[in-house]
C-alpha cells in the first residue's frame, strides 16, 4: 500500500469515529504521523486491548474486565436499589457524582419506533428477572430527558409498578448558572414540577 493510500485509509477510519469530522481526523492523523513509533504502538495496543479484554457484565450489562463488573462485584453496594440507564457510559457519569451507591442495569439503548427498537431489543427481560427475587425495593429510571428516553422510562414505570416496587425518575430542571429566558418549555416545566421547599 502506498503512503498516500495508507494516510487516506487512516483518515477514513478516523472519520468514522463519532464526533470526528474531516478536520479533526486530519489533525489526529498528522499527530500520529509525527509521533514516535513507541507512542503510536501504545495507542494501537490500547485499542486492541480494550476490544479483547472488555466485555459486557452478564448481570447488569455495563462494561467489565473480570467475570462481572466492579459494581456487581462490590458487596458493599446497596442491593435494594437499581438505577436503570441506557448505555454503559451513563454508569460512569453517575458514578462520578459519588451520590449513588446502589446497583445498575444497562438497557443497551432506548425504545425508538423510528429505528425499529422496542423493549424486546433491549435488556428489559433481564431487568424484570433481576426484580423477581424481591430484594430490590426501588428502581431509579435514569434515561435521557428526550423523546426516546421519556418513552422508555414511561414503559418501564408502567411495567415495574405493578410488581410493588418503588419507581422513581431523576429530577430534571434548570442547570446551575442557567437563565430562565433561555430554558425550553419542557425543562422549565420540569423544574416547576420538581420544586422543593426552600
Amino acid at each position: 500500500m502506498s503512503q498516500g493510500r495508507a494516510l487516506q485509509r487512516l483518515l477514513d477510519e478516523l472519520g468514522r469515529l463519532p464526533g470526528i469530522g474531516p478536520k479533526s481526523a486530519q489533525r489526529i492523523a498528522y499527530h500520529i504521523l509525527e509521533a514516535d513509533l513507541e507512542e503510536t504502538e501504545r495507542l494501537a495496543y490500547a485499542i486492541l486491548d480494550v476490544k479483547q479484554q472488555v466485555h459486557f457484565c452478564p448481570v447488569c450489562f455495563s462494561y467489565a474486565t473480570r467475570e462481572k463488573c466492579d459494581v456487581c462485584e462490590d458487596s458493599r453496594r446497596d442491593q435494594a436499589s437499581i438505577c436503570v440507564v441506557s448505555e454503559p457510559r451513563d454508569v460512569s457519569a453517575i458514578e462520578r457524582t459519588g451520590a449513588y451507591h446502589g446497583l445498575y442495569h444497562v438497557l443497551g439503548g432506548v425504545i425508538s419506533p423510528m429505528d425499529k427498537i422496542g423493549p424486546d431489543q433491549l435488556h428489559v427481560r433481564e431487568l424484570l428477572a433481576r426484580l423477581s427475587d424481591k430484594s430490590v425495593t426501588e428502581v431509579i429510571l435514569a434515561t435521557n430527558p428526550d423523546v426516546e428516553g421519556e418513552t422508555t422510562a414511561t414503559y418501564l414505570a408502567r411495567t415495574i409498578k405493578p410488581l410493588g416496587i418503588k419507581v422513581s425518575r431523576l429530577a430534571s430542571g434548570l442547570p446551575v448558572g442557567g437563565d430562565l429566558e433561555y430554558a425550553d418549555e419542557v425543562t422549565l416545566g420540569r423544574a416547576i414540577e420538581a420544586r422543593r421547599e426552600a
